[in-house]
């Protein structure tokens, strides 16, 4: 028996979320996609580059398809995910501080 952690979007699953999505949240999600002072491309990307950093499949599927739309070059989508890798990196890196602080006091206590 093989469960998958990210079932198949399937027909009928976009269904039934759609029928449970509040017309709010659609709303919303068209408003923060329209064009204002970002653009629509830009947009999408900065979103693939966040989907890669909380690591979301459904996101980084759709809103790269969504940035292909916007004419964002191949090149474009790689440097928004390395921008993402770089940041999710340098987080790491700048809370290795509390691992440091945490070594620091179990060594004074000894």
């Amino acid at each position: 028996m093989s469960d998958l952690l990210f079932p198949t979007n399937t027909a009928a699953l976009s269904k039934r979320r759609k029928a449970l999505t509040t017309a709010a949240f659609e709303a919303f999600s068209r408003a923060a996609f329209a064009d204002g002072a970002l653009d629509g491309k830009t947009k999408q990307l900065i979103a693939v580059a966040v989907a890669h950093a909380t690591q979301c499949p459904y996101c980084i599927k759709g809103h790269t398809k969504a940035a292909l739309r916007q004419n964002a070059t191949e090149a474009e989508i790689m440097e928004a995910i390395w921008v993402a890798s770089e940041m999710r990196a340098g987080a790491a890196y700048a809370h290795s501080v509390l691992a440091l602080d945490e070594m620091q006091k179990a060594a004074a206590r000894e």
